[in-house]
C-alpha cells in the first residue's frame, strides 16, 4: 500500500494505492494520526485502491466520526470494486462519495 498525503490550508487529500487490509490498516492508521488533528477537511482518493477488508472499512469509519466534529470528510475516485464493498456494507449510505 502506498500512502500520499497532503495538508494545505486545514485541507488534508490522501491518496491510498494498493490494498488496504489487516496488514496495512496499522500503517494507514499511523499516517492519519500524524496529520489528523491539524486538518478541518479531509479527502480520501481512493483511485488507486484495489481491496479494502473490514480493517479499512473500520479506519474510514472512524476517521469519518473524528471529521464530521471538524469540516468533514469526503471520499473520491471510487473505483466499481470498492463502490461495490461500500454497497454491501451499507459504507455508501454512510460516506461521503463523489
Amino acid at each position: 500500500m502506498v500512502v500520499t498525503k497532503n495538508l494545505e490550508d486545514k485541507l488534508l487529500n490522501v491518496k491510498v494505492e494498493g490494498r488496504l487490509d489487516t496488514a496495512t490498516a496499522p500503517e494507514l492508521e499511523a499516517e492519519l494520526a500524524e496529520v489528523l488533528d491539524k486538518a478541518d477537511e479531509l479527502v480520501f482518493d481512493l483511485e488507486g485502491l484495489e481491496y479494502m477488508s473490514s480493517a479499512g472499512l473500520r479506519i474510514l469509519l472512524a476517521t469519518q466520526k473524528k471529521m464530521g466534529l471538524k469540516g468533514g470528510m469526503k471520499v473520491t475516485n471510487v473505483n466499481d470494486v470498492i463502490m461495490e464493498i461500500f454497497e454491501i456494507t451499507g459504507f455508501s449510505d454512510i460516506l461521503t462519495i463523489e
